[in-house]
């Protein structure tokens, strides 16, 4: 049974864990807190793969005062050789007597090994405390070690009459300035941003996250940028892309043969990866498996119109929908939300579980589940 005092250090360790919600990937995100007689007398938060872990941090923070201390860790302590030493040794070295963790490792290969180890050289495990909690702060990191591909997360601006643009293709803008700014925080949180060849030709986006609109101070090393994928079965994307240029990286997913790619590309501006399909459409699967195998992404942001976003929810490859709504009506000929022919009857219709409806600027936010029939 945990005390109240256990959760008020949990709450403490995940608030910790959240300042790596723009640096850490592929890592996940995670807090320590260690506390001896009931006082902190250590704390640190994994910032980016490849520097010391949460646990780590705390314990150099700590110093001798770490002996006989409880441990609050968001996520199991590692036991193996990564980019850095086990976690599980270095807690147990540091004679700390007893830790409390949020939640096991999600990878099937390593889940429990940790606890296992702690255990073993006989510090007191506890498990399962503001599990919920921590879970929220890794849905990409719990998603790829769990399914093998990102978690995808779909964001779509519209009017209130779920309208996406009028029947010319005019969207700018549908919402204001807040709703904006925060869809640049989704960018910033994301390591990669999916959309369509016909979102490139009829916008020329650049799909990146812009530090001006964001409205506070970069992270430690800057805002970085999430890697472009444009779904392009038929290689379309003109040289004179914007997102070919813009900062970062860009990969085109196609199921085109090698002679029939563009000079530009073959240049190097963009970077080609071919999937199993035809020429209307790619394997999605195959896809989202590739950016979690090959590319370590954890959070996949679907930037797209109706078409690759109806066939991503269809398929079940959605995880959460963010919805900006705005206070406008755009009328029956304007451009709507999803393209899902087919739908004749009540019992085909897509079930949204409701997650959060709030407030931005003048306009709503509402978070959602889909649940596919």
């Amino acid at each position: 049974m945990f005390s109240g005092d256990d959760h008020g250090h949990m709450g403490r360790a995940l608030r910790l864990a959240e300042r790596g919600l723009y640096t850490t990937d592929p890592n996940p995100r995670v807090g320590c807190v260690l506390v001896r007689h009931g006082e902190v007398v250590g704390e640190g938060w994994h910032e980016r793969a490849g520097e010391p872990h949460a646990e780590v941090v705390a314990l150099r923070a700590a110093g001798p005062h770490a002996a006989g201390a409880t441990a609050y860790v968001t996520l199991e302590p590692c036991a193996h050789h990564g980019r850095t030493p086990p976690c599980a040794d270095a807690l147990a070295a540091a004679g700390v007597s007893r830790v409390v963790v949020a939640m096991e490792d999600p990878n099937p290969l390593v889940r429990g090994a940790g606890l296992s180890r702690l255990r073993a050289a006989g510090v007191a495990v506890e498990c399962g405390l503001l599990e919920a909690q921590a879970h929220a702060l890794n849905p990409g990191f719990v998603m790829r070690m769990t399914q093998g591909r990102p978690y995808v997360r779909a964001k779509l601006g519209m009017s209130l009459d779920a309208r996406t643009a009028m029947a010319s293709g005019e969207s700018r803008w549908i919402t204001g300035p807040e709703a904006r700014r925060d869809v640049q925080r989704l960018r910033a949180r994301s390591a990669a941003i999916l959309t369509g060849i016909g979102t490139v030709l009829a916008d020329d986006p650049s799909l990146t996250v812009r530090a001006a609109e964001l409205g506070e101070p970069p992270p430690p090393g800057g805002w970085r940028q999430p890697l472009r994928v444009v779904l392009d079965p038929r290689l379309s994307t003109p040289p004179s892309a914007r997102m070919l240029t813009a900062p970062g990286r860009t990969l085109i997913a196609t199921c085109c043969p090698d002679e029939e790619l563009p000079e530009a590309i073959i240049d190097g501006t963009a970077e080609v990866i071919r999937f199993p399909g035809h020429a209307d459409g790619i394997d999605l699967t195959a896809l989202l498996h590739y950016l979690a195998q090959e590319e370590e992404v954890n959070e996949l942001l679907l930037e797209a119109g109706a078409t690759l976003s109806g066939s991503m929810l269809r398929a079940g490859l959605v995880d959460e929908l963010v919805l900006y709504v705005a206070p406008k009506i755009l009328g029956s000929d304007a451009r709507g939300l999803f393209r899902l022919p087919g739908l004749e009857r009540m019992e085909e219709a897509v079930g949204l579980e409701i997650l959060e409806v709030r407030a931005i600027g003048n306009d709503w936010r509402v978070t959602a589940r889909p649940s596919i029939p």
